[in-house]
């Protein structure tokens, strides 16, 4: 696919990113980290040609492409991140993440510019490894068949527009239903206001600003190992600045504010305010390995404790 110079077109920005790369030189070491990075990109750009795009710039440890349309574009994030599932590399587990928006840009040479680029690479630092994010005006664009395999988040500002955007999921792997952010959030997402909601379990700490999944089920955002959790236990999503917890198990899912009500939901949804703890299938106990802490920040409006069902 070629542009001639200096033309304005209509193309899909596809952005990858290597996620977590830092602990990845840390822990492999400079030479066998940038091979494997480097096998990750070559993996990439195969994909990206096969499919009639074509790679604008590598970006450190990603690349920014352009594809003709957006259904071309998406399969390509979709077959990026199924290649790299089955890849057997150096370093174990390796994630990407991927950003991309579909509409007009200005090409000039080899390189492309505009407010798409912009949106895309917005797209791909609300993503998380193993993620692909794409813009609504992006899915409206696809098949009926590729739209069947995406689902809406939520709209969220963006910087640089008036509105706030429309965001989707594209889900690549069978049976995928968590959102889970990085935890390392992005300024741009603080000074925007977005609503964020920490979370720590077991010693980790996760930074959610679209939703997470809960319960005994490995594909779970937060795996539990209490034979009391359901495989598939609850979700959190935001919801217009707020959190809601959903409780789908069986022993149902029990959460205390901070120095306020707890409360006990089964089948039924609240809105999580201030800080506090969440048990999953039984009343907090002392000591509770599986007690999920979790405090809402940086939310553009005060929210306040709802009552099961809200």
């Amino acid at each position: 696919m070629r542009v001639m110079t200096n033309d304005k077109a209509s193309l899909a920005i596809l952005f990858m990113d290597v996620s977590d790369s830092t602990r990845l030189y840390d822990v492999l070491g400079d030479t066998v980290a940038f091979g494997v990075v480097r096998q990750c990109l070559a993996l990439c750009e195969e994909v990206v040609t096969s499919l009639k795009g074509r790679v604008v710039k590598t970006t450190g440890d990603g690349a920014m492409c352009a594809f003709p349309d957006a259904g071309a574009a998406v399969q390509a994030a979709c077959e990026m991140q199924l290649r790299l599932l089955n890849l057997h590399l150096q370093s174990g587990a390796l994630a990407i993440r991927i950003g991309l928006h579909y509409g007009p840009v200005l090409v000039q040479g080899d390189d492309v510019f505009g407010d798409t680029v912009n949106v895309a690479a917005r797209m791909l630092e609300f993503a998380a490894g193993g993620q692909i994010i794409a813009t609504e005006t992006t899915v409206s664009m696809l098949s009926s068949q590729q739209r069947e395999a995406t689902r809406r988040l939520d709209t969220l500002p963006v910087k640089g527009k008036d509105a706030e955007i429309g965001v989707c999921e594209v889900l690549w792997q069978s049976g995928s239903d968590r959102t889970l952010m990085p935890s390392r959030v992005d300024t741009t997402l603080a000074r925007a206001g977005i609503a964020r909601l920490r979370l720590v379990h077991g010693g980790r700490e996760f930074m959610v600003v679209l939703s997470i999944t809960i319960g005994r089920d490995a594909e779970n955002g937060i795996c539990l190992t209490d034979r009391l959790a359901s495989r598939r236990h609850a979700y959190i999503e935001r919801r217009k600045n707020k959190f809601v917890l959903a409780d789908r198990s069986s022993n149902g899912t029990y959460v205390q504010i901070e120095g306020g009500q707890h409360f006990v939901l089964h089948r039924e949804e609240m809105i999580l305010s201030g800080s506090g703890f969440i048990t999953f299938g039984h009343r907090p106990q002392a000591a509770d390995d599986e007690m999920v802490r979790f405090w809402c920040e940086d939310a553009a409006e005060a929210n306040t404790p709802a009552s099961p069902g809200a």
